[in-house]
């Protein structure tokens, strides 16, 4: 991450992952509507395995900018919802007695982006440790249900961690006074809160 006022190069590899997964968007939605599943299920799993990659290059060669991160979150927001709608026009016999998880997970998922974008005017492209733990379950989740087939017990356990991770998400949100990759979750922006009434006192 770099340090605020340093330029930040924004050429590399994550973010070029990251733009691609966004930019094969219409191409999937397009295969998705007009029924070819096949090809579908290609490119939602490579955008389903690049998500995971790009977050961990990023993390792991200290590549992390904001605007990768914004990027990455729109991209995030597409992928997950063209896989949603591939549940639904290839899957959707399997999911259908247990959609109301879903339901409510993309209830809170929507709910943290209202308040995102009330509070800060921009997608909140906060990287937090449980949603990113949340991301790998539905990204595996949903490799599996298109490549394999639907296992319950992942559903329920990828949907309901997911809609815990996005409940803290907007606690954060509600909490923090600006929005920078590498926030890690609600235990630390109250410890550095308490840090810093500490040290004002």
């Amino acid at each position: 991450m770099t340090a605020p006022g340093e330029k930040e190069n924004i050429y590399n590899i994550p973010n070029a992952i990251s733009a691609y997964r966004l930019l094969v968007s219409p191409v999937i939605l397009y295969l998705a509507v007009t029924g070819a599943e096949k090809s579908f299920i290609i490119l939602i799993c490579i955008s389903l395995i690049t998500d995971i990659v790009d977050g961990f290059i990023a993390r792991r060669f200290n590549l992390v900018t904001r605007i990768g991160a914004q990027i990455d979150n729109l991209a995030d927001f597409a992928t997950y919802l063209l896989a949603v709608y591939g549940l639904y026009r290839f899957r959707w016999d399997e999911v259908e007695p247990h959609a109301w998880l879903l339901y409510l997970f993309f209830a809170i998922f929507f709910i943290s982006y209202f308040i995102g974008w009330a509070r800060f005017k921009k997608m909140p492209g906060l990287h937090l440790y449980s949603a990113v733990t949340a991301a790998y379950l539905q990204g595996f989740f949903l490799f599996i249900v298109f490549a394999v087939g639907f296992w319950p017990w992942l559903y329920f356990l990828a949907m309901g961690w997911g809609a815990i991770a996005y409940i803290e998400k907007c606690i954060v949100l509600l909490i923090i006074e600006e929005i920078a990759p590498g926030t890690r979750g609600l235990y630390w922006v109250l410890k550095k809160k308490r840090h810093a009434s500490e040290e004002a006192k």
